[in-house]
């Protein structure tokens, strides 16, 4: 699907649970393994639980091409890389999509789908548009620390966990300055396909299929059931009643508790 010149080696973390079924967890846009150690930390009690970070986002690395086969392919070739067959696939929001497109595309390597808060559609374009504006207003050249950076998102981003979630982008060079870990401007020029479906209409899974959503939250809606069941048609849809956009972290006790079907 993606020639191999293009896969990126992706920064992971193992959660433990050796010897366990994998489990592989892709985390949201913005975000990276390391909004899963909680969460992930827990899943170790039925799974060996791996928590990559995509492309351009966490400590893994940058380049131009942020498209949905260019994540696949760096999917597969870490998969390859720790010669893992078939793995239980986990995906957040963006690594949501990411893991859909996966498990449609090459289902023999996905013995398990499982899908937090997203659906199998397209949305609307101001999606995140906030969080970007609000990096991209951050004067890097005078920030002194996170905290200031936080204070700084406020007019944009009245959420403090949300403004705290953004600052962990931000990391200190060698020098002292302030500078993002993530590729900002590989990331904003993506947003417009990155806001699509990844699915064309003839994708399907079959396998077991999970779908957690959270009650609070506006990712997906009930019209949304009938493009789940079409891509997925062996999908379980649960929603988590207290959680927004994040049940690994809002409602972790009951999202753990939602995951399992493996050990």
């Amino acid at each position: 699907m993606v020639p191999v010149s293009s896969v990126l080696k992706l920064y992971h973390r193992d959660l433990g649970g050796v010897g366990r079924p994998p489990l592989v967890i892709l985390h949201g846009m913005l975000g990276s393994s390391r909004n899963w150690i909680s969460a992930g930390t827990e899943l170790a009690t039925h799974y060996h639980v791996f928590a990559l970070d995509l492309r351009n986002l966490g400590r893994s690395p940058h380049a131009d091409e942020m498209s949905w086969s260019a994540m696949v392919g760096d999917v597969l070739g870490w998969l390859d890389a720790q010669g893992l067959a078939r793995v239980t696939l986990l995906g957040h929001s963006l690594g949501g999509k990411v893991a859909m497109l996966l498990a449609c595309r090459e289902p023999a390597r996905v013995e398990r789908l499982v899908v937090v808060d997203i659906a199998p559609k397209g949305y609307p374009e101001k999606a995140e548009r906030a969080e970007f504006a609000a990096m991209h207003a951050l004067r890097l050249d005078t920030l002194q620390s996170r905290r200031e950076a936080e204070e700084a998102f406020a007019p944009l981003m009245p959420d403090r966990l949300m403004r705290q979630f953004l600052a962990t982008n931000l990391e200190q060079s060698p020098e002292g300055t302030w500078r993002w870990s993530i590729n900002l401007p590989a990331l904003a020029a993506a947003r417009p396909a990155l806001v699509q479906s990844p699915l064309a209409a003839g994708d399907t899974f079959a396998g077991p299929t999970r779908f957690i959503l959270g009650g609070k939250s506006d990712f997906v809606r009930p019209a949304d059931t009938a493009g789940i069941r079409r891509h997925f048609p062996a999908a379980e849809i649960i929603t988590l009643a207290a959680s927004g956009h994040n049940p690994h972290m809002e409602a972790r006790t009951e999202f753990v508790r939602a995951v399992p079907a493996a050990g």
